[in-house]
């Protein structure tokens, strides 16, 4: 897992920025009932989808771990951040008519306990709202795919939507209806996919060692067009719903 206390300072920047911050915030208002009042970004980071999350009749708060985020954050949202560990929110039960967890899941191994917390804290009627199968939507169909594709595994996926959904069940949410969204400036090139796979970034689908590592990072720098990125991913919004 990064370390989001040093990322914070060029986070927004290699994620795509402000494109890709507006796509995830429109999807998530979609799936916000129309008569929400309040909403928990969870992970929210610097803020930049949270100070997004705009709608009349609705505050909207952020939460996350790491203090140079919320910092960042802090400036965009004012008064509305706090610093919380998303399986044991500062809230009571019942509290919340929407929580959002965009690009969250897929980073931690106890997804469940997240799922749980934010049904505790949700109203009847209200919703979850969580990018879910994020490593999935990053295969576009490209010619880097084609190379990564044999060696892709969800099973390690922490964000898989059947568990998602499973966990949810266990806590009085049910699923609804829920959305995509392009995930801007995030199309690889060759050249940085091979930097990642070095890096171990891929390593909730990837679990080769360095000689297969070091064959496919081989046949991607043989690939065209070092540094044109591919198509951007589509990712996928799961919704929800808190029963009475």
């Amino acid at each position: 897992m990064l370390d989001y206390e040093t990322e914070a300072a060029h986070y927004d920047r290699t994620r795509g920025g402000a494109p890709r911050a507006d796509a995830a915030a429109e999807a998530v208002l979609s799936l916000v009932p129309s008569g929400a009042s309040t909403l928990l970004d969870l992970a929210c980071g610097t803020g930049l989808v949270t100070e997004r999350l705009t709608r009349p009749g609705l505050r909207v708060y952020g939460a996350d771990a790491a203090h140079a985020m919320l910092r960042v954050a802090d400036g965009r949202v004012p008064g509305r951040v706090v610093r919380a560990d998303a399986r044991r929110l500062p809230l009571p039960d019942a509290s919340l008519d929407a929580v959002s967890a965009v690009w969250l899941l897929h980073l931690v191994p106890f997804a469940a306990e997240i799922v749980a917390e934010a049904a505790r804290v949700l109203r009847p009627g209200g919703v979850l709202i969580a990018t879910v199968d994020k490593d999935a939507a990053h295969d576009v169909g490209s010619d880097i795919d084609a190379i990564l594709r044999p060696h892709r595994s969800a099973g390690a996926a922490s964000d898989r939507a059947d568990l998602i959904t499973r966990y949810a069940a266990d806590h009085g949410l049910a699923p609804a209806p829920g959305t995509h969204f392009t995930g801007h400036g995030q199309g690889r090139t060759p050249r940085d996919t091979v930097r990642k796979l070095r890096a171990g970034y891929f390593a909730s689908w990837f679990s080769g060692d360095a000689a297969a590592v070091e064959a496919l990072a081989t046949a991607l720098a043989a690939l065209p067009d070092q540094d044109r990125p591919r198509a951007d991913p589509r990712y996928r919004l799961a919704r929800l719903v808190r029963q009475d």
